[in-house]
């Protein structure tokens, strides 16, 4: 994956209000941190990072000052209402380190006429290099039949990752729609209680 360079500014001001304050001048607080060095705080262009951070484990060339700092997003505080990104933590990493992600899982295929699948692990976390993070994982679920399932160790990763999801756990199942189930018995039911109200008379 191609790093994606980002201009930041030193930042001095601190508190909500400053934080009002950078955000109405579209840039975004942030912190970089990690390797045992003080915290860096810094404001990031607003557009180019929210486009930056659309992709999955993006790797990110934070430039202060005219020196690049490699980093990764640990973690995107955005408003609920208006979907804006209002702070975002970076972890400082190195190339040929190991860092844990979580990867989304995209299911493909279709199982078996008249089944559905149920997706219970929408992402698996993994270790990988930074400077090589995967984004997502395919699950094949074709002409698979109710009852199957796929757990974590089943997933093929991507070259260089590691699974730190527990490999037991069932991350898709496939089985038969339960509200056809439900409305046959509910048939059956309504089919008892004639008969049951006649033995009652």
């Amino acid at each position: 994956m191609a790093e994606i360079k980002l201009a930041a500014e030193a930042r001095t001001e601190f508190g909500k209000g400053a934080a009002r304050r950078i955000r109405r001048d579209n840039k975004i607080p942030a912190v970089l941190y990690g390797h045992g060095g003080d915290p860096v705080h810094v404001t990031l262009p607003g557009h180019e990072s929210m486009l930056a951070l659309r992709q999955t484990n993006v790797l990110l060339n934070i430039d202060v000052d005219g020196k690049g700092q490699l980093a990764v997003a640990k973690d995107v505080q955005r408003d609920p209402v208006r979907n804006i990104i209002e702070h975002i933590d970076l972890q400082v990493v190195r190339a040929g380190e190991k860092i844990t992600v979580d990867i989304s899982v995209n299911i493909v295929g279709e199982p078996v006429p008249g089944t559905i699948h149920l997706v219970e692990e929408q992402t698996l976390s993994v270790e990988a290099e930074a400077t090589h993070l995967p984004e997502s994982v395919e699950v094949s679920i074709e002409g698979l039949e109710s009852g199957s399932q796929i757990h974590a160790g089943d997933v093929v990763l991507p070259e260089g990752s590691t699974l730190l999801t527990d490999p037991k756990a069932v991350v898709v199942l496939v089985t038969e729609p339960r509200g056809e189930a439900s409305a046959d018995e509910e048939s059956a039911a309504s089919a008892e209680s004639p008969a049951e109200a006649s033995s009652e008379g």
